[in-house]
């Protein structure tokens, strides 16, 4: 499925999908703590370490989306064009 604009969207079928595997690994990961026979500090440094995981997974996703938007021919294209539009722009023309 395609955009007019060039970018793919995404199906609900691979949003429920991708949902559901988050919710699921999440949720395991934290029963495995639960159940694990350690002491509470020790439970607490995990539970810890997996909400840095998952926080620092969804902001490497964004910064490389993002560098993915940024290196299109559309986005390139736009940027030459108000490049050109600036260069061309003189504001004291009418001033005199």
């Amino acid at each position: 499925m395609s955009l007019s604009n060039g970018m793919s969207k995404t199906t609900a079928a691979f949003l429920a999908q991708s949902v559901v595997a988050f919710a699921v690994s999440f949720i395991a990961t934290l029963g495995g703590i639960v159940f694990l026979p350690l002491d509470p500090w020790q439970r607490l440094f995990l539970a810890i370490s997996v909400l840095f995981l998952v926080s620092s997974a969804f902001g490497l996703a964004k910064v490389v989306r993002d560098h993915q938007e940024s290196a299109t021919v559309r986005v390139r294209l736009d940027e030459a064009r108000l490049e050109k539009l600036l260069a061309g722009h003189d504001p004291f023309a009418n001033v005199a």
